[in-house]
């Protein structure tokens, strides 16, 4: 590596960030049990003597902050925070760093519309006062309207180099999975009229969600829209036992369920694939085959409490075959794969227990265009095979190309679904918007 001129060999990250380069991870660096303040400036903290500066960092703090346009009170804990207002907290603690080079690796994948134009804006400025950026992202529209040049990379190898204003974003896309990109989405079934098997009647979670009423049909891919914040992924976590229920009744397969747990849930053959792979969805420190027994570790064990690694190797060498895990070895770290490979993990996680009923949560959030494209005819075929799925994305063009019928949230309540010919963006934003609907769920009881 050479920076400004001068051949350079970096050690530990510590060495990057002292010679000012910077980045911004995609999977957060933060810890927990600390304030938004201390993470910020965690490592370099200010000093009075021997004395943190306490008064100095929260003021800058603040301002950096403010600078970000999120209400992210300093004095927060970082395991009380949402996922978008981390990541604003990584981003914020970045920018103390006053770096020279800012590498930031899938800066938005959580952020609202909103929030992604303020960066944009900060991203700007940054370069005005002569900071340069490395943006990675999967985002391609993202990558156009920002970028000078693009680099791209495929199966750890450099593709091309080329102005951003010689590309479009097929031309991207294409460079990025080897091949066109006209069959992104699998051909979508017409809507599906087979029986219920999931039906969700007046459920509510406390600050959360509030009488939420929709269903499921067999062989259904039914999509989840709302801006971030809607309630989605609260309204899921409640009907799997993941987080409290104060009202509200679950049938599954036509019965009355009591699901108080996760175990529960998967009694009732359902899984919940989190949007959180790194804190909720995966042991990220272990190997691949550890993860991906955990749901259906009973059928691995044998006498006297100890597991069957040959069975628990076989599984794996299917999942890798079944799902195409690239991995340096069968032995590899979670945290040590790429995203998309971590979520091919988690996905063959939760296949383990052979559920009649999925819940994908941003399924493709992170993750290379290739391999969302394999998720997609992944989630087709399973639907096909008699499997029904509800997907929660915070991408349109995902839902709208994957589902069958689009159900949308809006301050933790339903405001309606469409279906045929209203699946279309125009219209499920006028539902995430509250300009439409507010009777979703009498809508969805008379489904």
């Amino acid at each position: 590596m050479i920076l400004r001129d001068v051949p350079v060999k970096f050690h530990s990250t510590k060495d990057a960030e002292d010679a000012g380069i910077c980045m911004i991870h995609q999977e957060f660096n933060l810890a927990n049990d600390l304030t938004v303040e201390e993470n910020i400036f965690l490592g370099k903290e200010m000093r009075r003597g021997l004395f943190l500066d306490k008064r100095s960092m929260r003021a800058q703090s603040r301002e950096i902050l403010a600078s970000l346009e999120t209400k992210v009170s300093p004095n927060a804990r970082v395991k009380d925070l949402s996922v978008s207002q981390k990541q604003m907290v990584e981003i914020a603690k970045a920018v103390s760093r006053n770096a020279d080079v800012l590498i930031m690796d899938e800066p938005t994948a959580v952020l609202t519309r909103s929030e992604i134009n303020v960066l944009f804006r900060l991203i700007r400025s940054l370069q005005s006062k002569g900071v340069s950026v490395i943006y990675i992202s999967h985002k391609l529209d993202e990558v156009k309207e920002l970028a000078d040049t693009v680099t791209v990379f495929r199966d750890g190898y450099k593709v091309a180099t080329q102005p951003a204003a010689e590309l479009t974003e097929e031309m991207m896309a294409t460079m990025m999975v080897g091949r066109e990109m006209e069959d992104m989405f699998p051909h979508k079934d017409t809507e599906v009229k087979a029986e219920k098997v999931l039906e969700v009647a007046g459920v509510s979670s406390p600050g959360y969600v509030d009488d939420c009423t929709f269903f499921l049909r067999r062989q259904e891919i039914l999509g989840f829209a709302g801006l971030v914040g809607a309630g989605r992924t609260e309204l899921m976590e409640a009907i799997v036992g993941l987080r409290q229920r104060s009202s509200g009744s679950i049938r599954v397969q036509g019965q009355p369920a009591a699901i108080q747990t996760y175990r529960d849930a998967i009694g009732r053959n359902i899984v919940y694939l989190s949007e959180d792979r790194k804190g909720k969805g995966l042991l990220v420190t272990k190997t691949m085959g550890f993860n991906l027994t955990l749901l259906a570790l009973k059928r691995y064990v044998r006498r006297w409490g100890m597991i069957d690694e040959r069975a628990e190797e076989s599984a794996l060498q299917k999942a890798i075959g079944e799902f195409e895990i690239r991995a340096p070895s069968n032995k590899a770290v979670i945290n040590t794969l790429s995203g998309g490979n971590q979520q091919k993990v988690a996905l063959g996680k939760i296949m383990e227990v052979d559920p009649d009923i999925l819940i994908l949560d941003e399924p493709t959030r992170g993750i290379d265009v290739g391999t969302k494209q394999q998720i997609y005819f992944f989630i087709h075929e399973l639907a096909k095979q008699g499997k029904s799925i509800i997907v929660i994305s915070s991408e349109l063009p995902e839902l709208i190309g994957v589902c069958q019928r689009i159900v949308i949230m809006r301050s933790g309540r339903i405001m309606g679904d469409v279906s045929g010919s209203d699946i279309n963006e125009e219209e499920i934003m006028r539902y995430a918007m509250g300009i439409k609907g507010g009777s979703g769920n009498e809508q969805q009881s008379a489904g």
